[in-house]
């Protein structure tokens, strides 16, 4: 089961850290929109429609990770005091009760959107923009898959944080700072 943990853990920071560099593309595509636009005349559909799917991919496939390292915006008026023991219930149970579920309802809801997309090879509205539609709206999946797999790897840690494991109470401590 560690190796599971390690593994999930080892997948969404390669994914998140790689999808870092998306927010580099995003500026860099919008400074050649706007100086394509106003000081060349030149306009892109493709180009600008770009930066929306770069956009999307960054947030949804991101997203696990932001998860890993305790990224995400959290009400933590009791948390951010508690003890390990109680840190690791409440992470636990939150997973098991909210974010896997939620993530299960989330592919179950957008499996057949997706499919249709993919059926039908959903382009852009616009003729000359990226006809490759289908591929963003397979971000929902995968960011679900994705969430509700580093949700596992949160209840592993909590777990075993539970039995005593010295790593996973220290990565507590670490959140804490």
């Amino acid at each position: 089961m560690r190796a599971l943990y390690k593994l999930i853990g080892t997948m969404n920071g390669g994914v998140g850290k790689a999808c870092a560099w998306l927010t580099l593309g995003i500026v860099l595509v919008q400074f050649v929109v706007v100086l394509m636009r106003y000081v060349f005349g030149i306009g892109s559909i493709w180009i600008q429609e770009s930066i929306t799917y770069m956009h999307g991919f960054l947030f949804m496939l991101a997203a696990a990770y932001t998860l890993s390292v305790d990224g995400h915006v959290r009400v933590d008026i009791f948390y951010r005091d508690a003890q390990v023991k109680t840190k690791a219930i409440v992470d636990l149970l939150g997973s098991v009760f909210f974010l896997i579920p939620m993530c299960a309802v989330i592919v179950y809801v957008s499996w057949n959107y997706v499919g249709q997309s993919w059926e039908i090879l959903e382009g852009s509205q616009e003729t000359s923009g990226i006809q490759g539609r289908y591929l963003l709206k397979s971000a929902i999946i995968a960011f679900a898959v994705m969430v509700g797999l580093q949700g596992l790897a949160i209840v592993l840690r909590c777990f075993y944080a539970l039995q005593g494991d010295k790593e996973a109470i220290d990565s507590f401590k670490i959140e804490q700072g």
